[in-house]
């Protein structure tokens, strides 16, 4: 029952608190309970707004923002929370005026708003591939870097804006700024560590990813480059006790499948991508998604460490960089050939689940590959 003698901005702390927690059903409950009591609350409204947002119920969260905003038509918050809202739901054009609504209120100081309106436009950008989208994002990092140079967070996400649009030096030197204000910051460690990776730095990657723990990882890709460089560079056998805690990781990582998981692969259409977010401080799950999307000159001469093997199940050896040995494996297939390489992966993992029960991950080739090897399904020579 609602309790009369908790003030509206009473509950709105409760329902804070709940949701910085992760407790958004309670939140929610709370927030509810409140609005009985104080309908006209724009900070209730914008709670539960955020609270339906993280649960995903985005028809909803629209709503509520919608009133609350007709209450306050300027409320920054409220503001913000639908722009978010509309960006989920595909509505780009109406987010983006809800957002440039609250530069022009003159809200650009406000560092932790202009951070949330970059990483829901990176975020989104990045599921969609949109240039526009990292463009605007990168709008909103430079607000948040104005206010703030000092923010390792503000400067990462300037790297990782800057990287997206194809500036790897700039994005480079972001990162490297960003761990001089913050050394402990993984996330922009371990994405620094991928580029590098990606150009063939592979004595720079191997010292950031060293610089992390395995907790820190919320994606195989990174895992299986610090192990691939581990192992090549202090000659590691396969099982070696200082590889074993990342391997554990990758295991947790790809951990097998519940029966509703499994029952959405079958029935996935062979179009859709189902995402890899693990939901790490917002950004995290769309970070590594797409950061091979920068290739390297393929004039340039080949280095050993971007050349292997893999062999099948029938024999067959593939040779190449990851994504030129997944073409090739595809090739094999005649009525595959003509399919995106994408769509080839996510085939081929339904058909390893159905057979081993084990969940290949299929939004990267390297991945795909390595997780397939794990499972014995296939066996990478080099």
């Amino acid at each position: 029952m609602p309790t009369p003698f908790l003030s509206s901005e009473e509950y709105d702390e409760r329902a804070h608190q709940l949701y910085n927690e992760g407790q958004y059903d309670d939140a929610l409950d709370v927030l509810r309970e409140g609005l009985a009591l104080y309908p006209n609350s724009v900070e209730l409204h914008v709670g539960e707004g955020y609270a339906r947002l993280a649960r995903e119920e985005y028809a909803w969260a629209r709503r509520t923002f919608e009133r609350a905003l007709v209450l306050e038509p300027e409320h920054e918050d409220g503001l913000a929370g639908l722009g978010e809202t509309l960006l989920k739901l595909g509505a780009e054009d109406a987010a983006l005026r809800c957002f440039r609504r609250v530069l022009e209120l003159g809200y650009e100081d406000d560092v932790d708003l202009m951070l949330q309106a970059g990483r829901s436009l990176f975020r989104e950008g990045s599921l969609r591939d949109r240039r526009e989208l990292f463009e605007e994002s990168k709008n909103f990092f430079e607000a948040a870097m104005k206010q703030a140079p000092e923010s390792a967070e503000a400067v990462a996400c300037m790297g990782y804006a800057q990287h997206r649009l194809t500036d790897d030096e700039a994005a480079i030197a972001s990162l490297r700024q960003a761990l001089q204000l913050d050394g402990d910051h993984a996330e922009a460690r371990i994405y620094l560590a991928n580029i590098l990776y990606d150009r063939g730095e592979y004595e720079g990657a191997l010292y950031h990813f060293e610089r992390t723990g395995p907790e820190d990882h919320w994606d195989e890709l990174g895992i299986w480059r610090l192990i691939e460089l581990k192992r090549a560079v202090y000659k590691l056998d396969e099982g070696d006790p200082e590889l074993k805690p990342w391997e554990d990781r990758v295991n947790e990582l790809a951990g097998e499948l519940d029966e509703v998981d499994a029952l959405l692969m079958d029935l996935e259409p062979a179009g859709d991508d189902p995402g890899t977010a693990r939901g790490q401080l917002e950004l995290f799950g769309t970070l590594l998604t797409n950061l091979q999307d920068s290739k390297q000159d393929d004039n340039a001469p080949a280095d050993p460490l971007s050349v292997h093997m893999v062999v099948d199940s029938d024999g067959q050896e593939f040779d190449g960089s990851w994504e030129e040995i997944v073409e090739h494996m595809r090739d094999t297939i005649p009525e595959e050939r003509d399919a995106p390489i994408e769509d080839y992966m996510r085939q081929v993992s339904r058909r390893w689940y159905r057979e081993t029960g084990v969940h290949i991950p299929s939004h990267d080739p390297e991945s795909f590959l390595r997780a397939g090897a794990r499972a014995g399904l296939i066996r990478i020579v080099k």
